[in-house]
């Protein structure tokens, strides 16, 4: 079945940002894509964790911690980590893409390795280990499937020798034993390569992964591994009780320090092994240098004639070891006896040439000739071989430029001026270096760099910081995700009704939206707990004696103002919240309760002609009764002169 169309996950668009294109592989914790960066548009490796162990809280916040630190580590030949998040609560890591093959696929295809290129893979493997291991990290599963086989940069699917090879899944091990355990409590590493001590107490530091390496290179000169079976745990103790089988013993003629160097890697005594994969990478140096050395004097006993009386002119090339590039070095390590080095054989291509012999044995001069020709062709290959050890380890070299702190414009001037090559690695932030200024470089400053060389520079991207997303009507869930893929904390703060925000969703946060934050800080949240159970009712235009005994019913608290208005007194003129709201029980509702109208102040109308006395207090929104005669002048009134009156009341005159 075709998997790209099986599969949901093709076409999808992660974090708005990788398009997935392809699916690589799918192993126990992951599947692998290939997908594009949409953002750098680049081809990149997306490694996605399989839904069922996400569940583990445990495992998913190690693997986040381990994929911080694996993003760390720079070295040609270790995958490179370029990002990590989650999508739909599936934790991924976006890495390097590398075109090639694994290690299991070439030894599937073509069983085992002749000891040039097990070697060859085997020096660029311990390299990759021992950068990790200088940074503290130990990788625990050291096996073919974790080791890349790039094509060779100079063509040739099968030029092994020249390939660039990449180890990846550091710390994903790291990971699976923080969360995960087997009956006796203890992580099974892959049994096949499982160092003795992990197997009888779960205890694994640099010496396990050194193990393991040894393992990988019995299997590459073997093509098998030394101990195999259908029950796990038999094969996991395999390892703890007999030794690992010389290499000779499977494939014969295999020169004994291959089994040497596979005898001290995977003894079953930690302390009795190299301390760590840099101790080992000196060794695998040596012995490729020694296998050389065995093919030069093989050449050069080939030069000498067979017989005494017998015509040589023979032109041999002398095979080289491959240069090695100097990050499969140890710091500081030039190798008495590396490539074009003392006792190492001469440079590629160079060509010895004998002389000839006379044919007649009664010439007495003839040995002493060849001697004397061989001596001198010696003495001429010592010459270049020391001018080009020269060269190679020293004369070529100078020492890394001091680029740290430089701004971008300084480095890239200075480069220009002194004939250096800058490259750029992804940026980094950083807390405390101005933006654009160089916080890492490659090589260090003092370490030794081809005259005209490149140099990689990681800039300062500058503080980092992040915006708090507008959270309000999210589920807590959600916006738990929007918070952790921006680096950033997310704490319940409370909860409280509200009669637009549903039920567990964020009603506000703390800081506000849009306030920037830095990596690691917190965010706290109120949640709702959806619409109050009582609702408030109309209670407008209601006395206010009526209204108190309603709002007691329902348990709600009544607390009023007076207010002036044209409403009869004691009438309800307002509410708050408004009718239909929900509210708790035991919340206050506020109303506003009318003074009833303004009082009038009643004139004194003595002595004024009784009909200018009615039309005044007409005019003032007064009843007017008279008494007597209306045409005669005002006597009396009632009430009195002075008096307030409420609107609307009777004024009583009386007239005579």
């Amino acid at each position: 079945m075709d998997t790209t169309v099986a599969d949901t996950l093709i076409g999808t668009t992660i974090d708005g940002r990788y398009r997935i294109t392809g699916r690589v592989a799918r192993g126990g914790m992951a599947t692998v894509y290939t997908a594009t960066d949409e953002r750098l548009e680049r081809t990149v490796a997306l490694k996605i964790i399989h839904p069922s162990q996400a569940t583990n809280v445990h495992f998913v916040d190690r693997f986040t911690d381990e994929a911080k630190t694996i993003a760390r580590l720079t070295h040609p030949n270790i995958v490179a980590v370029y990002d990590q998040g989650r999508h739909q609560g599936l934790p991924y890591l976006v890495m390097e893409y590398v075109q090639g093959r694994t290690l299991r696929d070439l030894l599937t295809q073509r069983r085992r390795l002749n000891p040039v290129e097990a070697l060859a893979i085997l020096e660029q493997m311990l390299a990759a280990i021992a950068a990790a291991h200088r940074a503290g990290l130990v990788h625990r599963d050291v096996k073919p499937e974790n080791v890349l086989v790039a094509e060779a940069p100079s063509g040739g699917v099968g030029n092994l020798v020249d390939s660039v090879v990449k180890v990846a899944d550091f710390g994903l091990a790291r990971a699976v034993e923080a969360s995960t355990a087997d009956d006796s409590g203890q992580l099974m590493a892959t049994v096949a390569y499982v160092a003795p001590e992990l197997v009888t107490d779960g205890h694994a530091d640099a010496r396990t992964d050194v193990y393991s390496a040894g393992i990988v290179l019995f299997e590459m000169l073997t093509g098998r591994v030394p101990f195999d079976g259908d029950d796990p745990v038999a094969v996991a103790w395999e390892h703890v009780d007999n030794d690992v089988p010389a290499p000779s013993s499977v494939v014969k003629g295999l020169p004994s320090v291959l089994d040497d160097l596979t005898a001290r890697a995977t003894r079953r005594d930690p302390g009795a092994r190299p301390t760590d994969a840099g101790a080992l990478l000196a060794e695998v140096q040596t012995v490729r240098d020694d296998l050389g050395a065995a093919n030069v004097e093989t050449a050069l006993l080939r030069q000498v004639p067979a017989s005494r009386g017998a015509m040589a002119d023979a032109t041999t090339v002398v095979p080289a070891v491959a240069d090695r590039p100097p990050w499969a070095r140890l710091p500081g390590q030039n190798g008495p006896s590396g490539p074009g080095g003392p006792g190492g054989p001469p440079p590629r291509g160079q060509e010895y040439t004998a002389g000839r012999v006379p044919r007649s044995r009664s010439q007495k001069s003839g040995p002493d000739r060849r001697k004397i020709f061989l001596s001198a062709a010696i003495a001429v290959m010592v010459l270049v071989v020391v001018g080009s050890t020269w060269w190679v380890f020293l004369g070529r070299y100078s020492d890394a430029p001091a680029m740290v702190n430089m701004t971008k414009a300084q480095a890239e001037l200075y480069a220009d001026q002194n004939g250096f090559e800058l490259f750029y690695a992804e940026g980094q932030f950083n807390e405390t270096v101005p933006k654009d200024t160089v916080v890492n470089q490659d090589p260090a400053a003092g370490e030794r760099i081809v005259r005209g060389g490149a140099l990689t520079l990681t800039l300062s991207l500058g503080k980092e910081r992040f915006g708090v997303p507008d959270l309000a009507g999210l589920e807590l869930t959600a916006a738990q995700g929007q918070l952790e893929q921006l680096g950033l904390k997310i704490k319940k703060g409370g909860h409280q009704y509200s009669d637009t925000i549903p039920e567990g969703a964020v009603i506000s946060s703390d800081p506000k939206t849009g306030t920037e934050l830095k990596r690691g800080d917190t965010v706290t949240v109120v949640t709702s707990d959806g619409k109050a159970p009582i609702q408030v009712p109309d209670l407008v235009g209601k006395n206010i004696n009526d209204v108190r005994n309603e709002l007691a019913g329902l348990g709600l608290q009544a607390q009023e103002r007076y207010k002036d208005s044209d409403q009869p007194a004691d009438t309800v003129i307002a509410q708050t919240p408004k009718p239909g709201t929900g509210v708790a029980r035991d919340d206050v509702v506020t109303l506003d309760v009318s003074k009833g109208p303004p009082l009038v102040t009643v004139p004194d109308l003595t002595n004024q002609p009784c009909r200018q006395a009615e039309a005044t207090l007409k005019g003032m929104g007064l009843n007017v009764h008279i008494d007597f005669n209306a045409d005669a002048f005002v006597r009396s009134q009632q009430p009195g002169g002075n008096t307030q009156v409420a609107p609307g009341s009777e004024v009583r005159i009386q007239c005579f």
